[in-house]
């Protein structure tokens, strides 16, 4: 036996509201956005503590701001952080961090890749193989 077919409650959705005329991005505010605490960042550097560094600089990491002097920021303070690190230092750091944050973190090596400075590169380098692994 067949079912009633003249049933309209399924047409309860408003198609016309999923136009593509009326669609519009989700809008990212900056105001949330504030990037690493650089003062916080040197206090732990200059207290040789470069794992706390890193974790505050990969937790605030202005991944979703469209600012793009607040990114080159984060960026110069992320490097400033990565090249304090010694060698042997790099692998015990990287195996610390959780998978969310290991992706941020490769994000500043490839940028930093973009603009090198003096010893950065071979820095970066091992960075990248402790990373990737």
């Amino acid at each position: 036996m067949s079912k009633n077919t003249r049933d309209t409650k399924f047409r309860r959705v408003d198609v016309d509201a999923f136009s593509e005329d009326k669609y519009e991005d989700e809008l990212i505010t900056d105001g949330d956005v504030q990037g690493p605490n650089e003062a916080e960042v040197q206090s732990l550097l200059s207290q040789n503590r470069n794992q706390d560094a890193l974790r505050s600089v990969l937790a605030n990491a202005p991944v979703t701001s469209k600012n793009q002097a607040l990114k080159d920021k984060s960026l110069q303070l992320a490097l400033r952080v990565l090249l304090s690190f010694k060698s042997n230092e790099i692998d015990d750091a990287v195996k610390s961090l959780d998978s969310p944050t290991l992706d941020i973190l490769m994000k500043y090596i490839y940028r930093g890749f973009e603009l090198p400075s003096e010893g950065s590169s071979a820095q970066l380098l091992t960075w990248h193989e402790k990373t990737f692994a």
